[in-house]
């Protein structure tokens, strides 16, 4: 009896030994399918939700005279909005051969349209997207159904869209009140208009293209959207590539050339900035939705070029499916919208509520557009599957943006096997802002408040006259290690927290800080050393966290704070300071505080003096601060 039951036993442990086997080589089989994306089902889903979403949006119109103040339910009446929509239009149009959406005649309500945007004032991006709407029916006006559709007087208000000169001085050669990265806009605008046979001045056209290119044409790699002050952010790799294009449309196989070298170094950095998610640019003007809806368009670029592709088109191909993933997981069906102003998203202060519908909409030209030049690349080069996840090699280097005799500007980009950040030595649109300070943005668990004036990991220092200083906005001297591991910067010139870009003062105060990587992290390590003695009444910094849990151990001493999340846990612990740190959480709720990129920031641990600190010459005084990445943590 005991002989046949361990029989029987033995004989079922090798049946499911045997069904184990066939459940692991069929989940290995399945992932190994889950692996690879078919390029015809990538293609299809898009086509399917733009077919659906911007039927929804077409039919929500019922009418242009008036036009709506809302469309499904968002707000149409901010910078843009009817503009953006003309794109859209135009380009799905185009993309998907038809005549119609939702019953209405596009090139008739892109007509109607242009008077809507026309007697909001439109101007900068809602002219170029007029532009690319006409040029979606041909650049022949003989057979260009929307031009053909348009009485003279309609004509010539159209011509009023498409003219730079509403906002660019040709005479003084300036943008008007508009960062550098509007020269792109302009020049694009201009090309397109001579293109399609609308603006017959050559000498303009060469005269705009000349100005806009100035700063490749002059040598630089990568461009300054606030001259001279040092705002290098994802608008230089937009500028480059619309002047690249006004360039091609006109001929301008100089200025191509220009531009190329820095598309080729842009492209490359941006490569190394891209996580596996499809994000782009994790520091400057944050728009969560924006970042990944450049990495659609970048990854169409350089489908058509390949001479500036970074990396193996499979790869990239990869990243743009990861981009559109998020995009569609961030849109929501019910409401037909991006979740711009959701729980805990932060976004700067020109996306007003105003313009929620123009956000959806813009998503929807850019998706087009974008999708449009990839599968022709696609089908070109034979790629019928992508991997569903781009995979990346380790990165430690730091790339200058401009390293002349004044102050210094550039990144330095770490990818390291999970870990991986851009610390980037920029300018903001005031001193300080949070999304332009010299910290790691992208290290795991660490995100920044949008567009604040706020100590992210860059420590504030009230002086005693009521004066706040930081170091950052550039800096004056910075030092890469030969092995791009560790970095060392310092300042002399001080920023004072919200003043004007680019102004700075010397406060009798040198700080050098130096981050370096460890086994599991990064190590802050800041020496402060005056010049002449100074009285500072508070020293904080904050390290704002996706986590969403805090748990705080002292072993041997030393005070150990664990930002958990579900992904895993950020360990922060001051090593050594020579002034007394006292350690708080403030947990964010619905403050701004607490609104990010791309979610919310539950919680900040704050780092700060609990006493006067006064600083003496040849007395320097230094902190040490250690981030680690634990990975997961239970307890």
């Amino acid at each position: 009896m005991q002989k046949t039951i361990l029989h029987k036993v033995k004989s079922l442990g090798i049946l499911l030994v045997c069904l184990l086997c066939v459940t692991c080589d069929s989940f290995a089989q399945t992932s190994t399918d889950k692996a690879q994306v078919q390029t015809s089902e990538l293609d299809q889903q898009i086509r399917d939700f733009l077919r659906k979403e911007l039927t929804v949006h077409v039919s929500d119109i019922k009418t242009l005279d008036p036009p709506p103040d809302r469309v499904v339910g968002a707000l149409t009446t901010g910078e843009f909005s009817w503009g953006t929509f003309m794109r859209a239009l135009g380009a799905y149009s185009e993309f998907a051969g038809t005549k119609t959406i939702a019953g209405h005649d596009v090139a008739q309500m892109i007509g109607k349209t242009a008077q809507v945007e026309l007697s909001y004032g439109g101007k900068t991006w809602a002219q170029l997207y007029a532009a690319m709407a006409l040029e979606s029916f041909g650049t022949d006006l003989k057979h260009n159904a929307l031009w053909q559709g348009l009485s003279s007087a309609e004509r010539e208000a159209y011509l009023g869209l498409l003219d730079p000169g509403r906002f660019y001085d040709a005479k003084n050669h300036k943008l008007i009140h508009l960062p550098e990265n509007y020269f792109g806009v302009a020049a694009r605008i201009a090309a397109i208009g001579y293109e399609l046979g609308l603006n017959k001045d050559r000498t303009s056209l060469d005269d705009l293209l000349n100005r806009a290119a100035s700063q490749f044409t002059g040598g630089a790699l990568f461009a300054d959207d606030a001259l001279p002050t040092g705002r290098y952010d994802r608008y230089s790799n937009e500028y480059a590539r619309a002047l690249y294009d006004a360039a091609e449309r006109a001929g301008r196989e100089d200025l191509m050339k220009a531009i190329a070298r820095s598309l080729k170094e842009q492209m490359k950095l941006w490569w190394d900035l891209l996580s596996p998610d499809g994000y782009g640019y994790s520091w400057g003007r944050s728009l969560g939705a924006i970042s990944y809806m450049d990495t659609m368009e970048i990854a169409a670029f350089v489908a058509k070029y390949p001479e500036f592709r970074p990396a193996p088109f499979p790869q990239i191909a990869s990243a743009y499916y990861a981009a559109w993933r998020w995009l569609r997981n961030d849109f929501k069906d019910e409401t037909h919208l991006l979740s711009v102003f959701a729980f805990g998203r932060g976004d700067y202060s020109y996306i007003t509520r105003e313009r929620e519908w123009q956000q959806t909409t813009a998503f929807f030209g850019k998706a087009i557009g974008a999708h449009q030049v990839f599968m022709k690349a696609l089908e070109k080069e034979g790629l019928t599957s992508l991997p569903s996840q781009p995979s990346f090699s380790n990165v430690a280097r730091f790339v200058y943006f401009r390293n002349d005799s004044g102050r210094k500007f550039g990144v330095w980009v770490i990818r390291q096997g999970e870990m991986h950040f851009a610390l980037p030595f920029v300018t903001g649109p005031k001193a300080a802002t949070s999304d332009y300070e010299p910290a790691p943005h992208g290290l795991f668990g660490f995100a920044v408040p949008v567009e604040k004036l706020y100590p992210c990991l860059v420590p504030f220092l009230e002086l005693e006259d009521g004066t706040t200083i930081a170091a950052a906005d550039g800096t004056d001297e910075i030092h890469p290690s030969a092995d791009g591991k560790s970095i060392t910067a310092s300042w002399k010139r001080w920023v004072v927290v919200g003043a004007k870009a680019g102004e700075t003062i010397d406060p009798g105060l040198v700080t050098e800080v130096t981050w370096s990587l460890t086994k599991n992290g990064l190590r802050r390590s800041e020496v402060i050393t005056p010049s002449k003695p100074v009285m500072v009444r508070r020293l904080w910094m904050a390290v704002p966290t996706r986590s969403n849990r805090i748990k705080t151990s002292v072993v041997e001493n030393v005070r150990s704070d664990r930002l958990i999340s579900k992904e895993g846990t950020m360990e922060v612990r001051v090593l050594h300071s020579d002034w007394p740190v006292q350690i708080s959480a403030f947990a964010t709720g619905d403050d701004p505080m607490g609104r990010g990129d791309r979610g919310a920031i539950p919680w900040h641990l704050i780092l700060e003096t609990t006493q006067n600190l006064a600083f003496a010459p040849s007395a320097p005084q230094r902190w040490d601060i250690e981030f680690s990445i634990l990975g997961d943590t239970h307890f």
